[in-house]
């Protein structure tokens, strides 16, 4: 996928759901993969010519595991003129070697939050922009439906009262697909998760399940985030521009 074609996506989830405003600060969560690699490229792009001025940083939250090389996107961060900042954490030997989690990802997922927040506090910023795309959404509302019985789904921009922080999502209209070819033709550095859980989680599990259901009703995917977008959950009403 080119620039050009992720840009006018985000610029459209940007807009249909007021996410950025004159003089914003706005964080990028780096975990190294494809999706917060593409959301920072498409976002230092965008800031070149978007009429609301707002500035762009770049924030990891080293979680302590061992051979995670986190020099390539240095490199692109300086490529990008966008400031980078790692924090290192303990996270992992807590979660893993300490506490022992049979189910690591929820405790691990609070630590990495509340340490991604602390830090853009004392980065200056107003708001953290998330990398979740419509492959997310739909796969958030059936892990909801499944595991909780509720038909729910994180919202496109979400304020956190505690930490003063609003949540944005620009890549919700773009698919998981789109963010691989912007990847693979743009030759993206992406850093592999070093998680000894990575691929094994019950997300994943969804995600086989929702392509499957794709290959056998094609366009299904595409449907449910279409479902999800008309409903009255709280956040996805485009006619509101209350929006935190």
């Amino acid at each position: 996928m080119k620039m050009q074609q992720v840009l006018s996506r985000v610029r459209k989830a940007v807009e249909d759901y007021h996410m950025i405003d004159e003089g914003d600060c706005i964080a990028v969560g780096i975990s190294g993969g494809k999706d917060s690699l593409t959301l920072l490229c498409s976002l230092a792009a965008l800031k070149k010519f978007y009429p609301k001025r707002f500035d762009l940083k770049a924030v990891t939250i080293d979680l302590g595991f061992k051979d995670m090389d986190l020099t390539p996107i240095k490199k692109l961060c300086e490529e990008l003129d966008v400031e980078y900042v790692i924090e290192k954490t303990d996270i992992a030997q807590i979660v893993f070697e300490e506490r022992k989690e049979s189910n690591p990802c929820s405790l691990c997922a609070k630590m990495r939050k509340g340490a991604l927040n602390e830090i853009i506090k004392q980065m200056g910023c107003n708001k953290i922009a998330y990398a979740h795309h419509k492959d997310d959404v739909v796969e958030t509302m059936l892990l909801s439906l499944f595991y909780e019985g509720r038909f729910h789904c994180f919202s496109p921009v979400t304020y956190l009262d505690k930490t003063q922080i609003t949540v944005i999502r620009p890549l919700i209209y773009m698919h998981e697909a789109d963010v691989k070819g912007f990847v693979r033709r743009y030759d993206v550095p992406v850093v592999k998760s070093a998680c000894p859980v990575d691929k094994k989680t019950k997300r994943e599990y969804i995600h086989q399940i929702v392509t499957m259901l794709n290959k056998d009703v094609p366009g299904i995917k595409n449907r449910m985030f279409t479902a999800i977008s008309d409903s009255y959950l709280p956040g996805w009403n485009k006619d509101n521009e209350a929006r935190y």
